[in-house]
Order: structure tokens, then sequence, then C-alpha cells
């Protein structure tokens, strides 16, 4: 596959026929699962649902059971977190796979750093829609959908998993938007990346670091939040419908102008050198070993402490009264 494009399936490759009379199994309900669960069903496709707790995936309707169970079908899709996709596959999953089975992942992590590897002859395959699935599940109510992300990593014994693949992109509304092929390795570096040097990380750090910075020079801490945390959805919001040049069209000169001086100042060799060290940590495997050992709740309670949450509630309280 070329590095400069993805390649756009074809409309005529679309079809929900690869999973006509299949047994599918969606493993996990979390965010993810219940939209790929819900629109797979609203589809027109049976789905079961593999689960320690039933009780959410039962009141939405579904048939739930065992997780070892479940793995008796011909598509397995497996919305785990990736931290516990390796343990569970093994214990679980594995043993009860069914002869050519296919199984499906919505992320690449587990097959790329082989905290799960498959045998020969069982189906791998990748939909990850480029949303969260909330997203997924309000786009395809509205008649369109979220485009998605496909790769065929291992084919089944019957050469059938691609076309399960595309049946499963189209049953959860990506088709009507965008069915994107890629791989396992692109798809999974380019997100890891992605999440932590801008969507997540990035982000958050310069929140917190401009917010500190306003409030050390003495300026309230209220004013520091709306200024620095509040109106960051207003531009995100622009440049997600029109771009960054558009973005920067629709503010004011004084505001562009500044935007190119901070880009000067802090778009550095530093800068480039950092975020060269979180792609490197996510191409060799540095992020995936520690992610295993990461103490999060450590992190979630230090962040969750922090003065810019405090502030945050108030001004949000303040801020979206209007909305209401």
């Amino acid at each position: 596959m070329s590095a400069e494009e993805l390649n756009l399936l074809p409309k005529e490759a679309i079809s929900l026929a690869g999973l006509k009379n299949k047994r599918i199994s969606l493993i996990g309900y979390g965010n993810q699962g219940k939209a790929h669960a819900k629109n797979l069903r609203d589809s027109g496709l049976n789905i079961i649902i593999g689960t320690r707790n039933p009780q959410c995936a039962q009141c939405d309707g579904f048939q739930a059971v065992s997780i070892a169970e479940a793995s008796d079908a011909d598509l397995i899709i497996i919305a785990l977190p990736d931290d516990v996709q390796g343990n569970v596959f093994t214990k679980l999953i594995e043993p009860n796979l069914r002869d050519g089975a296919t199984l499906g992942f919505i992320h690449g992590f587990s097959i790329l750093y082989k905290t799960i590897e498959p045998k020969e002859g069982i189906g791998v395959v990748m939909v990850a829609p480029k949303g969260p699935g909330v997203t997924v599940r309000d786009r395809f109510k509205a008649g369109t959908g979220v485009p998605a992300l496909l790769a065929v990593h291992q084919e089944n014994k019957s050469t059938t998993a691609r076309d399960i693949a595309i049946a499963w992109a189209t049953g959860i509304g990506s088709a009507r938007t965008g069915i994107l092929e890629s791989t396992f390795q692109h798809e999974t570096e380019t997100d890891l990346f992605g999440e932590q040097a801008i969507i997540v990380g990035g982000l958050t750090t310069l929140i917190k670091a401009s917010f500190e910075t306003l409030v050390s020079a003495g300026y309230p801490p209220s004013l520091a939040y709306i200024e620095c945390c509040h109106e960051v959805k207003q531009v995100a919001d622009i440049i997600f419908e029109k771009g960054i040049a558009e973005m920067m069209a629709d503010i004011s000169n004084t505001a562009e102008i500044g935007a190119y001086e901070a880009m000067d100042i802090l778009d550095d060799s530093q800068l480039r050198s950092k975020l060269q060290t979180l792609l490197s940590n996510v191409q060799n495997g540095t992020f995936a070993k520690r992610l295993v050992t990461q103490q999060i709740k450590s992190k979630r309670k230090e962040l969750a402490n922090h003065e810019i949450e405090r502030i945050g509630e108030k001004i949000r309280s303040l801020m979206l009264q209007d909305d209401e």
C-alpha cells in the first residue's frame, strides 16, 4: 500500500453478504462495543454478546453469554481494553474458536505487539472507526456514519475474512461515509501517536501548562481557565468543520498574528525531538510494554486533584447555563 494515500473502498465492493447466515459475537460491551453491536443488529444481523457482566447487554435486548461460549462463532469481534485482550484470548477465546473462524479487532494493538498471535487458518481483520462509540451510534441513527479503517492481517481457511470485514464495516454504517483500506501497523502507530502527541496528551499538557503560567503570574484562576481551556472547543469545532486555514480566517487578525508568533516560538527542534521520541516509543514497542504496568489510577487521582479541575467545575456550571 502506498504511504502517500489511503485507498477508499469502491461502492461496488460494499456489501453485507460476507456475514449472511454467519454467527457473530462481540466480546466486551463498552462504549465502542455497544455501538458496533447495536448498529449491526439494526442492519439486520444477529449478534450475541460475550461478557462477564451480562446485565447491560441484556437490558439492551441482546443475548448475553459467557466469553467462552461466545468464542464459538464465525466472526468474533474483540472489543476489550488493549491491556487485557491477550490474557482473555489465551484463556477463554482461543480454546473455543471454531475451525476457520475470523477474529475482528477495533484497534490493531494486540496484533501489532503480538499479545495475541492467532494460529494459521484463523482470519484476522480490523474495522477501526475514526470516532468514539457514541458518535458511531449517533451518526448511524442519523442515517450517516463514521469513516473506518479496514485491514486484513491474515485470511481464514475459506479466504472469506476480507468479505467478512467489509460486511462488518458496512453493518456499522461506515460505508455510508467511507471505508479506507489500511494495515494493522499504520492504524495502531498513527492512532497511538495522535492520542499522545495532540488529541489527549499534547492538548492536556498545553492546557495545564498555560493555565499554570497565568495563575503563577497572578491572574485569576477562573479567567485563566476560560482562556486556556474553556475556549478550546470553539476553535476545535471550526478546525473540524473547515480546516486550519479557514479557522485562521475566521478569527481576529490579532489572534491570527499571535498564533503565528506562538508557532515560531513553540515549534522548535526540542519539540520535534520530543514528538519523535513519542513516535519511536510507539514504533519500537516501548509504550506497549509500559501499558500493562502503568499505574493509571494514581495518574487519574493526580489530575483530578489539580486546581484546574476545581476551577473548571465552577466555570462549566456558569458557562453552560445558557445552553439549558
